[in-house]
């Protein structure tokens, strides 16, 4: 009795005791994943090794967490700077481009993907129907870019958390999603620290310097609400987005409200067919614009695109606009 007894209890603990080998939980474990991803839960059946991604800053979300192997390639155009001289040039080398425009269901389906990464107004679009829905219908699952996550208050606005809490928030995604958590946290931990470090010396109070960001337009320009990535890169590096009452990520505004705001410093998204000189340019020949701050001073600086889209580029971003803002702040 005492035998059958001392028997029953090693098939039931969980220890490796009494001679016998028990299976870890890891051995046993389903291979498939579960994401809150833009407000619902996605399941991901296997971890991907096709993936297929849209634009700069998603690309190199990717790049950053090291998973340039689990790639089939990128939709991207060649106006978004230089990218000889960025941390992931060896992903660019590595990964196939294949789209100077954005992602088709041609192109996907060509790269055999087994994942698409974009965003809306990032390669996911109701116009020509590359979307999640019809991707799935193809038995291709999607991941959303957080920062494009449609809000509910329109059919169109985008942004449903602080824009660096989108990023942390994708590079902890899909460290869960490619079993590179660790990875994924030591880079949020990076960049909250070097976040902070701008931070502890931006200015202050009535010190900070309001900022408008100019990303394109003449006759209406294009620009960055509180849901875009600008906002909080204006905002740690010690500056006030002057549209930070619009409810949208990228969306455009009227001149007038830019000279009733009167911006002290206005930010050039430097990308596409115009340069940013010509950009500054326009912007200090514009009459409307002759009584603002930033054009009388001449504040007006210029910053790649991919620092100003989610990306792995953010803290940087910050780092160089909060010495710009500084040298602002000094002068007043």
């Amino acid at each position: 009795m005492r035998t059958l007894f001392a028997a029953a209890l090693c098939l039931a603990v969980t220890a490796t005791g009494c001679g016998a080998t028990v299976e870890s939980a890891e051995d046993t474990r389903s291979p498939a994943v579960t994401l809150t991803n833009c407000g619902r839960e996605v399941t991901y059946d296997k971890v991907p090794e096709r993936v297929v991604t849209n634009d700069v800053g998603i690309t190199e979300l990717m790049f950053a967490l090291g998973l340039e192997d689990h790639m089939a390639g990128f939709a991207m155009p060649d106006d978004k700077g230089d990218l000889r001289r960025v941390p992931w040039k060896d992903g660019y080398d590595k990964v196939p481009w294949l789209s100077k425009d954005q992602l088709t269901k041609e192109n996907v389906l060509d790269a055999r993907a087994d994942l698409v990464v974009a965003g809306w107004n990032y390669g996911f679009r109701e116009d020509g129907g590359f979307t999640p829905d019809a991707l799935e219908k193809l038995g291709i699952p999607s991941y959303v870019l957080t920062e494009s996550c449609r809000n509910g208050r329109t059919k169109t606005s985008r942004g449903i958390m602080p824009p660096l809490d989108a990023l942390y928030t994708d590079l902890t995604n899909l460290g869960r999603l490619f079993g590179v958590e660790k990875r994924a946290e030591a880079l949020v931990d990076g960049f909250e620290e070097q976040i902070a470090d701008v931070r502890a010396k931006a200015p202050k109070g009535a010190g900070r310097p309001s900022v408008f960001l100019y990303d394109s337009g003449q006759d209406t320009p294009f620009t960055s609400g509180r849901y875009a990535a600008p906002e909080q890169i204006i905002t740690e590096a010690g500056g006030v987005n002057v549209m930070h009452d619009v409810a949208d990520s990228w969306t455009t505004a009227g001149w007038e409200s830019v000279v009733e705001r009167d911006p002290d410093v206005i930010v050039i998204c430097d990308y596409g067919d115009v340069s940013a000189e010509r950009k500054k340019k326009f912007l200090l020949s514009y009459a409307p614009l002759r009584d603002v701050s930033a054009i009388r001073h001449r504040r007006i600086v210029a910053l790649d695109y991919a620092d100003l889209v989610e990306s792995p580029r953010n803290p940087s971003a910050i780092a160089r606009l909060g010495a710009y803002l500084r040298t602002v702040a000094g002068e007043g």
